[in-house]
């Protein structure tokens, strides 16, 4: 199991997990489900459910990801797997996210 801290305008939304089978949880945090002020983080994962499923990676996370060229430059780089779009996302989009979404790894203990 992998998880990522998703921050909102480096404010934490939720929890993005790659479960052991491959499958994938988004789950908003309590205070900012609750709280009508703070925004869904995307049109694809709107507030009126606090924990959403999938057996791939859910788009908006997906779109993050570079394409092409680009991609096979970080994989390289980095040492990934081309296929393991969730290890892409971990290394992408923690530090130069496109939008005001980041994710931060969560280091198993």
């Amino acid at each position: 199991m992998r998880q990522a801290r998703i921050l909102f305008r480096d404010e934490e939304a939720g929890i993005l997990t790659q479960l052991d089978d491959g499958s994938f949880t988004f789950r908003y945090h309590d205070t900012w489900y609750s709280d009508p002020s703070r925004p869904a983080i995307s049109l694809t994962l709107p507030k009126d459910r606090q924990e959403y499923h999938s057996n791939n990676l859910f788009p908006f996370f997906f779109h993050m990801l570079p394409e092409g060229s680009n991609k096979q430059m970080v994989c390289q780089k980095h040492r990934l797997d081309q296929d393991d779009a969730f290890g892409l996302l971990l290394t992408v989009a923690q530090i130069d996210p496109i939008g005001a979404v980041r994710v931060i790894q969560i280091k198993a203990s």
